[in-house]
């Protein structure tokens, strides 16, 4: 069972984005108990870039466990009061290692989920056609245009954390999101809304 923090612990950061900076402490000393508080923090996020980048495929599980174990060895020497996040490093983690796996593999198309609410049957088959759309679209970019895009639009990562995962200038990333936003609007283009 995950750890709560005390009530004398600093307050995570950004509205609970971050794991608190007490449990952090610990689970780099290496706790085991922090460190699976550390586990059932980032798990879904973990969980949600790998199948991002590379689809509903088996190997997500498998790069999720290696995602954490590096983690696990490398966090001792993580160092909080650093430029980068914990959650930043974390995802970089395993960006790199989605990255390493499509480039031996090349994955089935992912389905991405965007948010549906109660409406008619006609504006509900729209609403599907569109997120098929969009994961074919997301799937048909280049890996380094899909891993900016992923990390920057769904993990809000900020154009540095992305030039720093990617080990990319940032004049680069900004050019592969360009080109990536421009490749999805034109995928798109027969889905906007007339007036």
């Amino acid at each position: 069972m995950a750890e709560m923090a005390a009530p004398g612990d600093a307050p995570p950061n950004a509205g609970g984005r971050e794991l608190d900076p007490g449990t952090l402490a610990r689970a780099r000393s290496g706790d085991p108990i922090a460190f699976r508080a550390f586990v059932v923090r980032y798990e879904r996020p973990v969980f949600a870039l790998l199948s991002r980048l590379l689809g509903r495929v088996p190997e997500v599980e498998d790069l999720a466990q290696e995602t954490f174990l590096r983690a696990f060895r490398a966090l001792p020497g993580f160092d909080p009061a650093g430029p980068a996040r914990v959650s930043t490093w974390l995802l970089t983690i395993a960006t790199r290692l989605a990255l390493d796996a499509k480039k031996k593999k090349r994955p089935e198309p992912c389905a991405v989920e965007l948010a549906t609410e109660q409406t008619s049957p006609e504006r509900l088959a729209r609403r599907q056609e569109l997120r098929a759309a969009f994961a074919r679209a997301i799937d048909a970019l280049p890996d380094d245009q899909r891993a900016a895009f992923v990390l920057a639009e769904f993990h809000d990562f900020s154009l540095a954390e992305v030039a720093e995962a990617l080990e990319v200038p940032v004049a680069t990333l900004k050019t592969r999101l360009f080109r990536a936003r421009e490749k999805l609007a034109r995928a798109l283009e027969e889905f906007k809304e007339e007036p």
